[in-house]
């Protein structure tokens, strides 16, 4: 960026196709930790931060991840506002919307106000133009380390000599070598088809497209249904990081994708076995910390201005099985018993 000129800011939104479909950008912070030493990124106690979003699927995968491997006490966390704003109010010319912070949850390690600031800080020559979350973050060097959900998960085990050993999966590696074949095939269609579809639907901005995102979402939702009607996990007989990459998705479809990003099925009525495995991933120690969906509902509800102009919240569809006001209803329904250990009992 020559002097003069102005990081042109976009937002997810911004991401379409001239036919109205929406097409993801990748990440651009890619660097690794690892426990050996052998990058410029060490696996140290307190060393890192990692920046969320409560709605954010791709940030919560990384905080259920820390919380399974144990590591809470090990990683810091800092969170964002749920409704978005201005990141550059006094700048009529600059109307980009993002991420940010406030005095109830403010950025303890950096100071910022946004999102975008931090990765001003560490870019200000405008190489980023697009400031999401997750951010994990090298408070000792002051970079960001990576800002790939999908990376950021699998160098969490590099922290394991640090982990609460009490943690359900404290020193496992939920992406083994004898599964990655298996868990690779997996992630291979629930990335675009569930995770991304999700959004590829909500955010179409044709009938053609909309369609097409839909329906790919539903055929995902009918796979993994199958699969997990036979058998425990979507990689086989094991919890891996495949099941978590599909849980941040489906945790949050019925009472937000369903409806906000016209996705219209709902797990709870009509994928039973999907529906039994989120609830167990919720119910696992330290996963239900990692889910706010109240946050979340508040977020895609509230900031999506394109979608619902008029930030109307819609009424919980579990709040007709239950007595409880919103969240609590849904925190009672997902927190039933999972029937998991019946189907599929741990084989001795």
């Amino acid at each position: 960026m020559t002097e003069g000129q102005k990081r042109k800011a976009v937002t997810a939104m911004d991401e379409m196709s001239k036919d109205g479909k929406f097409q993801r950008t990748e990440s651009q912070y890619r660097a690794w930790v690892k426990a050996d030493g052998s990058t410029d990124f060490p696996a140290e106690k307190d060393r890192y931060v990692i920046y969320y979003s409560w709605a954010c699927p791709w940030a919560c995968r990384t905080l259920a991840v820390r919380a399974l491997l144990g590591l809470q006490d090990v990683i810091e966390t800092i969170a964002v506002e749920p409704i978005m704003a201005r990141t550059k109010p006094d700048d009529p010319e600059d109307q980009h919307i993002g991420w940010w912070f406030s005095d109830k949850r403010p950025d303890t390690i950096n100071g910022c106000k946004h999102i975008r600031e931090l990765y001003e800080k560490v870019d200000p020559q405008g190489k980023t133009t697009k400031f999401t979350v997750p951010v994990l973050f090298d408070k000792k060097q002051n970079k960001i380390v990576s800002n790939e959900s999908s990376e950021i998960i699998r160098m969490l085990k590099e922290f394991n000599e640090f982990a609460d050993k009490s943690a359900p999966f404290a020193g496992v590696d939920l992406y083994p070598e004898d599964l990655k074949k298996e868990i690779d095939a997996v992630n291979e269609w629930v990335y675009p088809m569930y995770n991304n579809g999700v959004y590829r639907s909500g955010f179409a901005t044709s009938q053609e497209a909309y369609n097409e995102a839909v329906k790919e979402v539903w055929e995902a939702l009918d796979r993994a249904e199958k699969i997990l009607s036979e058998q425990r996990y979507l990689a086989g007989d094991r919890f891996t990081e495949a099941d978590v990459r599909f849980f941040v998705t489906s945790v949050r479809f019925d009472e937000i994708y369903a409806s906000h990003f016209k996705c219209t099925r709902r797990i709870s009525e009509s994928c039973p076995h999907v529906f039994e495995h989120l609830k167990e991933i919720l119910q696992m120690p330290g996963v239900r910390d990692t889910v706010d969906i109240d946050d979340a509902r508040t977020h895609y509800t509230c900031s999506h201005k394109k979608i619902n102009p008029f930030s109307i919240i819609p009424i919980s569809p579990f709040q007709a099985f239950s007595d409880k006001d919103f969240p609590e209803c849904w925190y009672e329904v997902h927190m039933k018993p999972h029937n998991r250990d019946e189907k599929f009992p741990v084989k001795k």
